[in-house]
């Protein structure tokens, strides 16, 4: 799996916002679906009593997994009966009219719209068919919804959009002109506006296939590689500078670098990853590895007299288990740092499994405000290395020189001294 198979890396993270919405696209029309229209529902009515802290359950019953929702309560009774909302004990007391049996209890500040009553019966209804939180689903190829104008699609997204513009009875708007085609498309792929001859080399290409052609030509450029590593520096919270005390100069642009050739190279996103959290730990890790590595050194870092060393480990720690939990895992682990989390399936004592993999980080907490803290490795230019192995050769043979006998050097050497003690003492007289 690769960047470029229409950049997967940004599709994955828009993945993580429109699957529910692709999924609804693709669905029966009437379908209940499970995470857009339940789960929200009972995560900001019901987790609260029935969910992940066991601090804070009520009766034995939680709606955030499966295997525990269709479990009976304290009271023995089913809260959920697929098919049968009648004996349905949830739906029962979301519609009961006796305050002490409501739910949510009206002293929680909770009410439910008439709305999301109806949802959670008629998803009772339709079998309470559940689907697992979406962070821990991979990501399935929907079939494609069936269109009126079956002409119209060109590729399988056009399919999504069109369907949803018949639902909504709209038309689709006429194709762009070509010089806002080749704007588009330029800035979307490498961030920047095409030039002048650019504009006109697309114009006059009359092929059919101009418009793919000059998608490779941007896909092939190193400016692509620049453009899509824009979002994945700022998730990974890269900055030229160390972000606490005086804020001084950081020297990690060369992990900048290797993130966009990761892009421009086609690198496959399972290698991506491991390199980053792990390059430098592989078995006979290269340099490439290591430099890889510089993701879990992007958190900010200070040098600042006074720190307390401890403390600022753990806030580095901290910040290396959120990161990774939030771009890699599309999850808010934040929560959990100081309880089981409320909403998403994360105990207190897994966030510090995870955090225990990060704690232990051969550097040196206080950076000293140095652009380059240790530890780091030398990444000298190519001019740079042949320039030093020169040096280093002709030192060594100027070293094996020095070494050799001098007979010469020593017999001018005693002339020499001499000469010098018969100058020196003249006109001097022993005591």
């Amino acid at each position: 799996m690769s960047f470029k198979n229409w950049t997967l890396l940004i599709g994955l993270c828009c993945w993580w916002f429109v699957a529910p919405a692709v999924r609804a696209a693709s669905a029966p029309a009437g379908t209940i679906q499970f995470s857009r229209d339940i789960r929200p529902i009972l995560s900001d009515n019901c987790f609260k009593c029935h969910g992940p802290d066991q601090n804070e359950r009520k009766a034995k019953l939680r709606f955030d997994l499966k295997e525990d929702a269709f479990k009976p309560a304290k009271s023995g009774e089913l809260a959920i009966v697929p098919g049968d909302p009648k004996k349905s004990e949830l739906v029962r007391r979301i519609t009961s009219t006796d305050p002490d049996d409501l739910m949510p209890p009206p002293k929680s500040g909770k009410k439910l719209t008439d709305q999301q009553k109806d949802l959670l019966t008629r998803w009772i209804a339709q079998g309470a068919k559940w689907e697992e939180h979406w962070a821990f689903v991979p990501p399935q190829r929907p079939q494609l919804p069936k269109v009126k104008d079956t002409k119209w699609p060109r590729n399988e997204i056009d399919y999504f959009a069109l369907a949803r513009m018949e639902k909504d009875n709209l038309k689709a708007s006429p194709e762009a002109e070509k010089h806002t085609l080749v704007r588009r498309a330029t800035l979307d792929l490498t961030g920047l506006p095409p030039t002048p001859q650019e504009v006109d080399a697309f114009l006059a290409d009359k092929d059919p296939q101009a418009y793919d052609k000059l998608v490779d030509r941007l896909l092939a450029s190193s400016r692509y590689g620049e453009q899509m590593a824009r979002y994945w520096l700022d998730a990974a919270r890269y900055a030229d500078s160390h972000g606490f005390h005086i804020d001084s100069e950081r020297s990690i642009w060369k992990w900048r670098d290797w993130v966009v050739n990761a892009f421009n190279e086609n690198v496959p996103f399972d290698q991506f990853t491991v390199e980053q959290l792990a390059g430098d730990l592989l078995p006979e890790a290269g340099v490439e590895g290591k430099i890889a590595s510089g993701y879990v050194r992007c958190n900010m870092s200070t040098g600042e007299g006074g720190a307390i060393t401890e403390e600022y480990q753990t806030k580095y720690t901290f910040d290396r288990v959120e990161t990774t939990s939030t771009i890699w895992l599309g999850l808010t682990m934040t929560c959990a740092r100081c309880h089981t989390h409320k909403y998403d399936p994360i105990t207190n004592k897994e966030y510090y499994e995870l955090y225990a993999f990060f704690n232990n980080l051969d550097e040196s907490v206080m950076d000293g405000n140095k652009p380059n803290p240790d530890p780091f490795i030398k990444l000298p230019s190519l001019e740079q290395r042949g320039r030093r192995q020169w040096l280093k050769t002709h030192i060594n043979d100027g070293q094996e020189k020095m070494g050799e006998p001098m007979p010469d050097l020593g017999k001018a050497q005693g002339g020499w001294q001499r000469e010098w003690h018969d100058r020196l003492s003249g006109g001097w007289s022993v005591l």
